[in-house]
């Protein structure tokens, strides 16, 4: 359903569709005009010859006079002496009680019909041009003029011949037509598909500038485009320029919020002393956990203004053995176990946020593992075509049980005393992550102890 929306929301999809259907209401039109107009022309053309024959049979009729037993001269096509052969003639004398008739050989004993009783309208000259059906059941184009001899008579001359070979020439034609047209609207389709391609692909080459900031291969949109979308480029730009501009001042202003906040509380630390004073070991606990909270406020902040900001990308492999380097002089007596090769994969976002990530995911688990942590790295799909990238430590100390994992990952809780730390640390990654639109999962590890699974946005 997504994806036709899409396609139906597609500029590409509406100008193809609209070229196309002006495209074949203009050629039909012009298809159904060019017929009419070619049979008009070949009716035209037919009756002329029609014509030719009746204007023979009238002078014909005019010179024998009251010898009307006299058969009209020849009128030079032998199809009218064939029996049923689609090419007639016919003369009726009407001032008679009965009727008197002569026709072609061709009809035989059957006779024509008269265009005057079917009410077809006689023109400025009195002839008439029409179609009837012959004896035979074939249609005919039959044109018939009423003449005076004076006393030799009144008299109907009518020359009558089958349509089928006009009909078929009118077929061919527009079976021509029909071929040249298709070929034609195949051809404009094709141009009209090109041309939108080629016109619509400025939009193509920004969305990739776009894509190239937003996976921070680029810092701004490069590049000449056309009047109309040069406007978009630039306010585009101004736009990822006042996003880091509003980055940046949030960074400048958390860190003096941290240093205002983080100098009284020394103070007050020193003041309250190592005096064995009730009042001064309070002290000493609320200020500690007043350092606790403005530290992990403080740390969620900076994340959130660093999440939004446009264009960070981090390359992963050279960001992890950094890490590598520094937990195993920290933790000499664990085994830290880092993949042999490291996929070619960036995180979306900054190096800082990422070295918190995994540094507080592995210092957790090198405090709880027995002797070793391993961490591996992959990349699996997500939505809209984009990936993620998935850190996976694994250690072997004693593990969480399934419902004490969600706990450890509450805000300043500590599962054990006896180990060093605020409690903060998972907390902090599960915010982070989630400010990036990733995740952190915790799970029981192969090894036997806790696995934890980092999600995070991949460029």
């Amino acid at each position: 359903m997504a994806a036709s929306l899409v396609a139906q929301k597609s500029i590409a999809r509406r100008l193809f569709l609209t070229a196309a259907a002006w495209i074949l209401v203009i050629l039909g039109l012009a298809g159904v005009l060019l017929t009419a107009y070619y049979r008009r022309t070949s009716e035209a053309g037919f009756d002329q010859r029609l014509n030719v024959y009746l204007r023979a049979l009238v002078a014909d009729v005019a010179s024998s006079g009251e010898d009307q037993h006299t058969d009209p001269g020849e009128l030079g096509d032998p199809q009218f002496d064939l029996v049923q052969s689609g090419w007639y003639w016919q003369i009726t004398r009407l001032d008679t009680e009965k009727p008197q008739v002569r026709a072609s050989r061709s009809l035989f004993a059957a006779r024509l019909p008269k265009l005057a009783e079917a009410g077809v309208p006689a023109d400025m000259g009195g002839a008439r041009a029409g179609y009837a059906k012959g004896p035979d059941g074939r249609a005919l184009r039959i044109v018939e003029r009423q003449i005076s001899v004076g006393d030799a008579g009144l008299y109907l001359v009518q020359v009558a011949a089958t349509t089928e070979d006009l009909d078929a020439q009118i077929r061919r034609f527009e079976i021509a037509l029909a071929v040249a047209f298709a070929l034609l609207a195949a051809g404009l389709l094709a141009t009209t598909a090109f041309q939108v391609r080629f016109g619509l692909r400025p939009l193509r080459e920004l969305e990739s500038a776009v894509a190239d900031i937003r996976r921070g291969a680029a810092e701004r949109i490069e590049g000449d485009y056309p009047t109309e979308i040069a406007p978009l480029a630039d306010e585009l730009n101004l736009l990822v320029s006042a996003n880091r501009e509003v980055v940046e001042r949030a960074r400048t202003q958390v860190g003096n919020l941290a240093h205002a906040l983080k100098t009284p509380l020394s103070v007050l630390i020193n003041e309250a002393g190592d005096t064995g004073d009730p009042l001064a070991g309070k002290v000493r606990e609320q200020t500690a956990v007043m350092r606790d909270q403005v530290s992990f406020y403080l740390d969620r902040a900076r994340a959130a203004a660093r999440a939004g900001a446009i264009g960070a990308a981090t390359d992963v492999g050279p960001a992890l053995e950094a890490l590598g380097r520094t937990f195993r002089k920290i933790h000499r007596d664990r085994e830290i176990v880092f993949p042999e090769t490291m996929p070619d994969v960036r995180f979306l976002g900054e190096r800082q946020d990422f070295d918190d990530l995994v540094g507080n995911l592995l210092d957790n688990a090198c405090k709880w593992a027995a002797s070793k942590v391993e961490l591996s790295l992959a990349q699996e799909p997500a939505a809209a075509g984009r990936s993620r990238l998935v850190v996976t430590i694994d250690d072997d100390g004693p593990g969480l049980a399934p419902d004490m994992r969600a706990e450890a990952m509450r805000r300043g809780r500590r599962l054990d005393e006896t180990k060093p730390g605020s409690g903060l640390g998972l907390s902090i990654v599960a915010d982070l992550s989630a400010a990036y639109g990733g995740a952190l999962a915790l799970e029981e590890s192969p090894a036997g102890g806790l696995r934890a699974v980092l999600r995070l946005p991949a460029a």
